[in-house]
């Protein structure tokens, strides 16, 4: 038997199959997908995935659309610097 998958991680289920870039890619997205993640109503570790692109805080119960793999993507600072200036 081999040794467990430390490196491979949630990866590990494809084998040797997929070379090794995909299953990085698909690895690091595994880890940021499931990884706790501040809400931003109440500051807290606790909203989870419900769907893709849809996040759900465990603590408020808020619901809310975001990025597909992290509720805080890259752009949504400059978004929401663009929906402030709108509504001034």
């Amino acid at each position: 038997m081999s040794k467990s998958t430390e490196k491979a991680g949630s990866s590990g289920r494809f084998g040797t199959r997929y070379g090794v870039v995909v299953r990085n890619r698909v690895r690091d997205i595994d880890k940021m997908r499931t990884a706790k993640h501040e809400c931003p109503r109440c500051h807290r570790e606790g909203v989870s995935r419900v769907a893709s692109g849809i996040w759900q805080c465990r603590t408020c119960d808020a619901k809310f659309a975001a990025g597909a793999y992290t509720p805080a993507s890259k752009k949504a600072p400059a978004l929401m610097s663009a929906t402030e200036e709108q509504g001034e």
